[in-house]
């Protein structure tokens, strides 16, 4: 969330979208660490599976976000002549 609401306050779309970028790795980071929480038995399969499916769905909206701004920004180049 940090990383979406730092990449908010930026001048571009583009530099916005790097950060959509970054948040939806540490999403990744998220599964990743899940993995080795069940694997250390600190939780067990059903809450593993539970916050492994939420974080799964943080990604696709992220990445959602990510391609609409993307061809928004590149939209505005096009119609600029940049």
């Amino acid at each position: 969330m940090a990383n979406i609401a730092e990449g908010f306050d930026c001048e571009s779309k583009v530099e916005f979208a790097r950060f959509l970028g970054i948040a939806r790795r540490s999403a990744v980071e998220v599964q990743s660490l899940l993995y080795v929480a069940l694997d250390n038995g600190y939780i067990n399969e059903p809450v593993f599976r539970e916050h492994h499916t939420q974080a799964a769905k943080t990604k696709a909206l992220i990445g959602g976000f990510k391609r609409s701004l993307t061809r928004r920004a590149q939209s505005a180049n096009v119609a600029h002549g940049t």
